[in-house]
This record gives structure tokens, C-alpha cells and sequence, in this order.
């Protein structure tokens, strides 16, 4: 059965994705840091330690094939695609092995601005278009992995 784990820190779509998730009859997972916990009805909750990549380590030793995960962290989706999971941003872009290494260089290169001082332009604020596209984008997702 089909699974869906979310990288809740800080994910702002964590209560459309089990409203989603509902429709499938997919079971929902979240995960967070003690610094992040959060209970929502219709998900299960995972809390772990505080600590860098804590949550992703406990996430992706969960991840079975055909599982979806929603996380902003590309390290973390690589790591689902490589155990054959699905995996999308809050966004509503699903992480596939075409773009995973254009995001991930994308990911170092801006890291090594920040770390030579080097100041990048954050996200533009959240809209509700935002959610809409995720929530049809996710809602595909769950039609192709519930039929896999």
C-alpha cells in the first residue's frame, strides 16, 4: 500500500496533503523535529530529535518503493528516488530523475555563494495559486502511484 510521508518542517502544505491524501485512502506520515511538532487529524505523526537532517534520516529509512514524499529538500528527494518513491515540493514540481541533478548542482552552487558572502533572493511570499497548483499536481501524483 501506498504511503505518503511529509517532511512537515516548515512544509506549508501540510493540511492539503492529507486533505488529498484522504480522497486515495492513502495513509499520512509526518515527520518533524521537536522544535516543529505538530499533530494534525487524518496523519500520523513521527517526531525526532532535534538536529541537521534528523527528520530526512528517519524519512528516508521509511520509504518504501511507490511511497510519495512531500519535501522543499532535494537532497532528501534524491534519496526517495533512488529507493523508487515519488516525491514533490510544496510547490507542486515533482522530483524526477530528468531535473534531480540540475536542482542538486543548483542547490551547491548557491552554497557556495552564500558561504563566499554572496547574498541570493529568497522565495517570493506564498499565494493561493501556490496551493491550488500543488493540490493538482499532488492529486495527479496519487492517481499514478496508487496505480502502480
Amino acid at each position: 500500500m501506498v504511503s505518503v510521508l511529509v517532511d512537515a518542517d516548515g512544509c506549508p502544505v501540510v493540511d492539503l496533503t492529507i486533505s488529498v491524501a484522504k480522497k486515495f485512502d492513502l495513509k499520512v506520515t509526518l515527520l518533524c523535529d521537536t522544535a516543529h511538532y505538530m499533530q494534525r487529524e487524518g496523519a500520523d505523526t513521527i517526531m525526532v530529535s532535534k538536529g541537521a537532517d534528523a527528520v530526512d534520516f528517519v524519512l528516508v529509512n521509511r520509504v518504501k518503493k511507490g511511497d510519495i514524499v512531500v519535501t522543499q529538500d532535494y537532497g532528501l528527494a534524491a534519496m526517495v528516488l533512488a529507493k523508487q518513491g515519488f516525491a514533490i515540493d510544496q510547490n507542486g514540481r515533482w522530483y524526477t530523475s530528468e531535473n534531480i541533478d540540475q536542482l542538486l548542482d543548483s542547490r551547491h552552487m548557491s552554497k557556495k555563494i552564500r558561504q563566499a558572502g554572496g547574498r541570493l533572493k529568497g522565495p517570493r511570499k506564498r499565494q493561493k495559486e501556490d496551493n491550488e497548483k500543488f493540490e493538482r499536481s499532488f492529486t495527479e501524483l496519487c492517481k499514478v502511484a496508487v496505480k502502480d
